[in-house]
């Protein structure tokens, strides 16, 4: 049997090709990641996933998702199939009246999300957002962001994301070193930060390292001046090893953002050759696109060593689902989408 890819692959609609099908069986990538173009209903959703897992031949095979809230939900509007939940600065603006109120709902709604993404055969979600919003920066994490204060964030998120722990979804943190100063959308440009390294300390870093334990988290394709003026942290091994690894001292896997934007130039081999050098554990390839997908598993090569030890602990941090207050979770989510 082939051995397992260093990669994340995307697919191109509600259900597999059998192209894709072919490709899966062939290159066997780690992970699937799913976006809105893949989820239809519960039933479908739970048929792709299932399908996905038969073509790579493993039933613990870990299936993504971005369901944050707000305006990154892939399982929601305009489909009625799913609920709709709040963006992340919902629970914030909570907490600043009432922090145990903020802090429950945060907690509950997780919860209860996780039991849609279960229920599809999704057990990982790429959340909770740690960067910390700054003045001018684009809007691409806007209300994605908890709060615009660091000690907000972290008890949000810690409060968020083990609700999804508690429904068996695996959380990813994101977007490592630090996307909140960022002033262009890297899906179509690539940011530049400039701000020095002792703000980046004070303000940037201490979310993520309040969650250097988490099973995984991914980076920024934001270039730092302060760390590397010349590669975005994606692609940077000065931002990896020093920073991620070193200064903020996360030890689980790290998987890269999407390849396929904007911020990043080269071929798809060279994205993806110079991200694993670079300190990435996995990358990530989203658009579904198969000459493309077919260029990054290839260059990806197998998951070994170091990296396949981390995606082995990170799949074993995934617990069962645990008994919860539906009825609070439904209140909570109730006063948090009332207009």
């Amino acid at each position: 049997m082939p051995p397992i890819g260093a990669f994340i692959s995307g697919c191109a609609g509600p259900q597999l090709s059998a192209e894709e099908a072919d490709f899966f069986r062939e290159m066997r990538p780690w992970g699937l990641i799913l976006f809105k173009r893949n989820c239809e209903t519960p039933d479908q959703l739970k048929a792709l996933t299932g399908a996905f897992r038969q073509a790579v031949e493993r039933r613990t095979a870990p299936v993504f998702v971005d369901q944050e809230g707000g305006r990154v939900q892939r399982l929601g509007p305009p489909s009625n199939a799913w609920r709709s939940y709040p963006p992340a600065r919902s629970y914030g603006e909570l907490y600043g009246r009432d922090a145990v109120a903020g802090l429950r709902a945060a907690r509950n709604i997780g919860r209860l999300m996780a039991e849609d993404l279960i229920e599809a055969g999704i057990t990982v979600n790429c959340l909770p957002v740690l960067d910390v919003p700054q003045p001018g920066a684009h809007e691409v994490i806007g209300s994605r962001a908890y709060s615009d204060r660091g000690e907000a964030i972290v008890g949000l998120a810690r409060a968020h994301a083990s609700g999804f722990m508690m429904g068996g979804v695996l959380p990813v943190v994101k977007h490592m070193p630090g996307h909140g100063r960022a002033r262009a959308d890297s899906h179509h440009d690539l940011p530049v930060v400039e701000a020095s390294l002792e703000d980046l300390r004070a303000v940037d870093f201490p979310p993520f390292a309040a969650f250097a334990d988490a099973p995984m988290a991914m980076t920024a394709h934001v270039v730092f001046t302060a760390l590397d003026k010349l590669n975005p942290a994606t692609l940077s091994a000065k931002v990896i090893k020093k920073v991620i690894r070193g200064e903020i001292g996360f030890g689980g896997l790290l998987l890269s953002d999407d390849l396929s934007m904007k911020a990043l130039t080269g071929s798809f081999a060279e994205r993806t050759e110079r991200a694993l050098a670079a300190g990435c554990d996995v990358v990530l390839h989203c658009n579904g696109n198969m000459a493309e997908m077919r260029e990054v598993a290839r260059a990806a090569g197998p998951l070994k060593g170091r990296a396949l030890r981390r995606a082995r602990l990170a799949l074993k941090a995934r617990g069962r689902p645990m008994p919860f207050d539906r009825k609070a979770a439904l209140k909570d989510l109730e006063t948090l989408v009332s207009p």
